[in-house]
């Protein structure tokens, strides 16, 4: 029942044993031990499970739940498989197992958190999630950025926990329980309950860069290193989406008429911020987390709609955001590892050097942007069709005039690449296998998932339970 769980913690322990075997010089060998294990843990996720509870209903698992814990563990595999040529380098040659062993125990707490059944354990598997996220943050410590990153995450997650716990607390003493299926039989609209609700939500909104919780986003995401940004952007915000909509549906419906509203006004706000500050980025980590927070912005138009059809648009979006944004990342990634470059202007002429990296990163931008025939374009549809089919068209309209203003600021990289000229483009290079087995996988999610029509029935049909 606690397979994907136990498998985790069963790999970061093999991969601890293995360094500790390890002469100095040998480390890099641990780089395919764990891609390989990881691999066979992505794809064991896939066999049969039983579904039921443990430790009192405290621990919650279902088709739901793993279904979404197999769509993060394809997103952390491509982080791997980009991550080996960066942590062969020679100043991350003696930490590759802490950068394992931390990646995996965020992911072991997402876990936790996904098939949480109160909220204890939803708040023991998010600070297990966030706390080595900071540490991954300041991976790179002999960069001030780096450090400089991970003191702020730190600081920020401090405070945000803080808040959301004392909403919790506050939940339980009018309540008298911290089970979700308790809340929900309890919850009112009663003002000390309602003041409850908003420290959980102002909390849960930092956790997935909702505006005016978003200015940790960029300084963060620029200082950590490449592929923990992309972590950051993708599984995180998966897994924070996932268990938020979760407790939105089934713990807190009674008030649905609040959240509603406020999420109402937080969608154009994340939305419309988010995009208006991406306007302004060089920099290819800055421009990612603006556009990160514009898609969290748009993640709640699947949220706002509170039936099944929102649940599966939400879940569809990400496994879609999953490898567009991977396949950004992931072009980034390869570029600075080979030249040290990750700035929009050094992209300058890329076609002419590297055009199939720069083809990846227009399929990718193009499906961010929800250009079609790409992925990116169904998943925004059913976002916008959820949204509308609850009556919310302003809202519906606004999110395409954002969308709009996000194909602008996505072109620019474009035209970056194939437009503007350049004396000195960077040269060209080969990436490793890995990051090249990655790139592939991201490329055929995006091309396929939109066109393979019956991912989002097999979706629908899961998510039915939920709210029931």
């Amino acid at each position: 029942m606690m397979r994907h769980e136990l498998l985790l913690t069963a790999i970061a322990l093999i991969v601890l044993m293995v360094d500790l075997g390890l002469k100095p010089g040998k480390k890099k060998s641990i780089i395919p031990v764990t891609i390989v294990l990881f691999a066979l843990h992505t794809i064991a996720g896939f066999l049969p499970a039983e579904a039921g509870e443990l430790f009192g209903g405290m621990y919650r698992t279902g088709s739901l739940q793993i279904m979404m814990k197999n769509v993060l563990n394809i997103g952390v595999l491509i982080i791997l498989l980009q991550s080996a040529s960066w942590l062969k380098k020679p100043e991350n040659l003696e930490k590759i197992s802490e950068y394992f062993i931390l990646m995996f125990s965020t992911l072991i707490g997402m876990n936790f958190m996904i098939s949480s059944g109160d909220f204890l354990m939803f708040y023991l598997g998010l600070e297990l999630a966030t706390i080595p996220m900071a540490a991954l943050s300041a991976f790179v410590h002999h960069q001030t950025k780096s450090a400089e990153a991970g003191i702020k995450l730190l600081l920020s997650s401090a405070l945000s926990s803080g808040i959301l716990l004392f909403g919790l607390s506050l939940i339980y003493g009018s309540v008298g329980s911290v089970y979700f299926s308790d809340v929900a039989a309890s919850y009112s609209h009663a003002p000390m309950q309602i003041l409850a609700f908003i420290f959980f939500f102002a909390g849960m909104a930092f956790k997935i860069s909702l505006v005016p919780f978003h200015l940790w986003t960029a300084d963060v995401y620029e200082g950590s290193p490449v592929n923990v940004t992309s972590y950051f952007s993708v599984i995180s915000k998966g897994a924070a989406s996932f268990i938020f909509i979760t407790i939105l549906y089934v713990v807190f419906n009674s008030i649905a008429f609040i959240w509603k509203d406020l999420i109402y006004v937080i969608a154009i706000l994340t939305m419309t911020i988010g995009n208006l500050f991406a306007l302004r980025q060089k920099n290819m980590k800055r421009f990612l987390a603006f556009s990160s927070i514009a898609q969290a912005g748009f993640i709640l138009l699947g949220i706002i709609a509170g039936n099944k059809t929102g649940m599966t648009s939400v879940i569809y979006f990400v496994l879609i955001y999953i490898f567009s944004n991977l396949g950004a990342f992931g072009v980034v990634s390869a570029i600075f590892n080979a030249t040290g470059k990750e700035n929009m202007d050094d992209y300058d002429g890329l076609y002419h050097t590297n055009p199939k990296l720069s083809l990846l990163m227009m399929l990718s931008v193009f499906s961010l942007a929800g250009i079609p025939p790409v992925a990116g374009f169904f998943g925004k549809f059913f976002l916008f069709t959820s949204a509308a089919s609850a009556g919310y068209y302003w809202l519906v309209f606004i999110a395409v005039l954002n969308a709009t203003i996000s194909l602008y600021y996505y072109l620019l990289v474009v035209k970056a690449m194939f437009i503007n000229k350049n004396e000195q483009p960077i040269a060209y290079f080969k990436s490793d296998l890995t990051t090249r087995v990655a790139l592939m996988i991201c490329t055929l999610g995006i091309f396929f998932i939109g066109f393979w029509g019956q991912l989002y029935e097999i979706i629908n049909n899961i998510s039915i339970g939920i709210l029931n």
